[in-house]
């Protein structure tokens, strides 16, 4: 067996990146991590038998996938409210009860991946993106490793058929179906895009000035006309910023009740979430994640789970 300190200085390196591989495929940051540490586990435990034919890196995608797909053996795929039904474009409209059986997808902070990095957040980005980590959900499991070990970590076909333990012909067979059902559900362009680094910090420090002050007429001028609002586990989602406002401005925003601090989750803009008890403190709440486009918010997905926090703050991003 290798001493700890030759086994973590050389599978350590790897941990960002398998962290954010698991996340693709599992669409939930708590299973992604638990799946990582069942993967080090699985590898310090089999060192002994690792006789370089692979590289390492290989190797431990091989033991971190085969973790990721007996995991999603037992587990549907994870939804935002926008992949379960239509939205609403009435903000007095009866919003629907928690959905506590569904399993949602949730985000992940960037911090977690390596992205402290500048060169890993721009190489990163679009693969870790909320609406593209939400279009791998309507993947079978074998397809997501497939198209996320070709197409976003750029493995060779090869490389692909053995990480699965399948054959080339296989992986291409795979890889087809999956690019072509992404087409179907994926994120078009723009909702890959962001603004520039200024527009971005700009937008995001107006936006949490009018979310806590609290000032809608600020957020009239943030907001894209056709901006969407979905807030897992609720499974009501708004679409037109007439609807957004609406909602905010009658159930949501109050004086002194929001604490939100700037952070970046799934290569985006996102804020951390606490929640004024009445008695003095604040409480996590859960995690806000924004969708830019051009010079304004095109999306805003409230993630209402007071555990992500948590995940969030293990995992602090300086936001410059």
């Amino acid at each position: 067996m290798p001493s700890n300190a030759e086994f973590t200085a050389l599978t350590e390196p790897f941990r960002p990146e398998l962290l954010a591989y698991c996340y693709r495929i599992l669409g939930s940051i708590h299973d992604a991590e638990d799946l990582v540490q069942e993967t080090y586990l699985r590898a310090w435990r089999g060192f002994d038998g690792f006789e370089g034919r692979s590289s390492l890196r290989r190797w431990l995608y091989r033991i971190a996938t085969t973790a990721c797909l007996t995991a999603l053996q037992t587990r549907r795929r994870r939804p935002l409210p926008s992949g379960l039904g239509a939205p609403s474009d009435d903000h007095q409209v009866a919003v629907a009860p928690r959905e506590p059986t569904v399993e949602w997808l949730q985000p992940a902070p960037d911090s977690g991946f390596g992205a402290d990095d500048p060169a890993t957040v721009v190489a990163a980005r679009t693969g870790v993106r909320l609406a593209f980590i939400a279009a791998l959900q309507y993947l079978s499991a074998r397809q997501r490793a497939v198209l996320t070990l070709r197409d976003v970590l750029g493995f060779r076909t090869a490389e692909v058929a053995q990480i699965l333990d399948t054959t080339i012909a296989a992986v291409d067979s795979a890889l087809r179906r999956a690019r072509a059902r992404l087409a179907d559900a994926g994120p078009v362009a723009d909702d890959l895009a962001e603004p520039d680094e200024q527009i971005r910090r700009g937008l995001v420090d107006d936006y949490v000035d009018a979310f806590t002050r609290p000032d809608p007429d600020a957020l009239v001028d943030l907001l894209r006309a056709d901006a969407e609002m979905e807030m897992p586990p609720t499974p009501t989602w708004f679409t037109g910023r007439h609807a957004v406002l609406g909602f905010l401005s009658a159930r949501v925003l109050r004086p002194g009740l929001w604490r939100m601090t700037p952070t970046r989750a799934n290569g985006q803009p996102a804020v951390i979430v606490h929640h004024h008890t009445g008695d003095g403190r604040y409480e996590p709440y859960g995690i806000q994640v924004l969708t830019l486009r051009g010079h304004r918010i095109a999306r805003i997905t409230t993630f209402n789970d007071p555990t992500l926090v948590a995940t969030f703050t293990a995992h602090p991003l300086e936001v410059r």
